[in-house]
């Protein structure tokens, strides 16, 4: 798998464990989003202001065929899945007392969004407390809709999360809080090309993903899916030429959000080149193959550091990326050490008081990049106090 290695721009002297952060853009993609960057220097004025309309439809259409979209005009791009939550946040229409409600375990950046715009209207954000370990999905949604009120208005959750590095039963989910009458908002940044996305199978109002993560396409590349029935809540973020738009197109969900002042949307055109490069490497046998290697070497994880899995150790939880927890005292200090001194890039994430230690694989990777990590940490632990391995 790591023959792969060589199609991607990192650095050949860094074991490059946190895929999950910010992607990397396989050359072939970094090359077409270049050209298109060209497309725009060279006139600046057709490409922004005339035919990046078209440039972005051509690109939604193949985003939208990849995630299983039925109409690509129910996706829009954005920089980051926060923009995208902002949009929604925002927008929603909350009263005095009113209820979002979500895990505990949801990425910080969304959890401070809706923490803010609910202050604002005197509603609540919930952070529903999930028992760790997950034993069972059954246990899992039970634990989830406990947050349940008469005051809930809409359900907010992760597809994949962030720090947990978990899978979440998002289809039943969703089934559930329809039936009660629910809008559903899902953070869906880790899901797009880690695993077979289909929009189209989901009852969601809203889902917000990464193409600039497991799709591997160039940063600042994201989209925001919302369901027609929904559109009229996604007021412009950015007020702009979109809004009252001298020539409106069908859409004013596309108009609010494509047409807000000049920017350089090259990495949005570059999604197409993307998915075409998952295609000609065979991507789904390589997600895969970087599956097993995480399961595979969890385990050796779990010794070394004294501690357990908090999710069953299968594909229904855990995709290309593991988290493992992890005792320290000074979680930063250890992330810079191992960075600094074994050329190990891995995040030690901190989710409320629990911290973990979450590596991603991907097709560039290889078995030596976690033999370095459990080098690196064995070292540590006997040379340091910095990791605390209970007796």
């Amino acid at each position: 798998m790591n023959k792969l290695r060589d199609q991607f721009l990192l650095r050949k002297d860094i074991n490059y464990l946190n895929f999950g952060s910010f992607g990397a853009t396989p050359k072939p993609v970094f090359d077409y989003y270049q050209q298109w960057q060209k497309v725009l220097e060279a006139e600046p004025v057709q490409f922004i202001a005339f035919d990046g309309v078209e440039y972005l439809s051509t690109s939604r259409a193949a985003l939208a065929k990849f995630i299983h979209c039925d109409d690509k005009d129910d996706l829009v791009y954005v920089t980051n899945p926060s923009f995208a939550i902002n949009i929604i946040a925002k927008n929603f229409p909350l009263e005095e007392g009113d209820e979002i409600l979500a895990t505990n375990i949801e990425y910080g950046a969304c959890d401070r969004t809706w923490e803010y715009y609910c202050e604002q209207k005197k509603a609540i954000y919930k952070r529903q407390k999930i028992q760790l370990p997950i034993t069972t999905k059954e246990q899992f949604i039970e634990d989830f809709f406990k947050g349940l009120t008469t005051k809930t208005k809409a359900i907010f959750i992760s597809h994949i999360t962030s720090a947990t590095a978990l899978i979440f039963p998002i289809k039943e989910i969703c089934a559930i809080a329809k039936s009660k009458g629910l809008i559903t908002i899902i953070d869906g940044a880790h899901a797009p090309g880690q695993i077979d996305l289909k929009i189209n199978e989901l009852d969601v109002d809203f889902y917000t993903g990464a193409c600039h993560k497991w799709m591997m396409a160039p940063k600042g590349a994201s989209f925001l899916y919302a369901h027609k029935r929904v559109q009229h809540l996604c007021k412009p973020l950015v007020v702009s030429w979109g809004y009252k738009a001298a020539k409106p197109s069908h859409s004013p969900f596309l108009d609010y959000h494509q047409m807000i002042g000049t920017r350089d949307f090259s990495a949005f055109l570059a999604v197409t080149m993307s998915i075409i490069f998952m295609h000609d490497n065979n991507w789904k046998a390589v997600s895969k193959e970087c599956h097993e290697m995480v399961l595979a070497n969890a385990p050796l994880f779990y010794e070394l550091l004294g501690s357990k899995p908090i999710s069953p150790l299968t594909s229904e939880w855990i995709g290309q990326m593991i988290s493992i927890p992890i005792k320290t005292n000074e979680p930063e200090v250890l992330q810079r050490k191992l960075y600094k001194e074994f050329n190990i890039e891995i995040p030690i994430m901190r989710q409320d008081e629990d911290i973990y230690m979450r590596y991603s694989i991907n097709g560039f990777n290889s078995v030596q990049d976690l033999e370095a990590l459990y080098s690196a940490l064995t070292t540590i632990i006997k040379t340091t106090d910095l990791i605390i391995v209970p007796k």
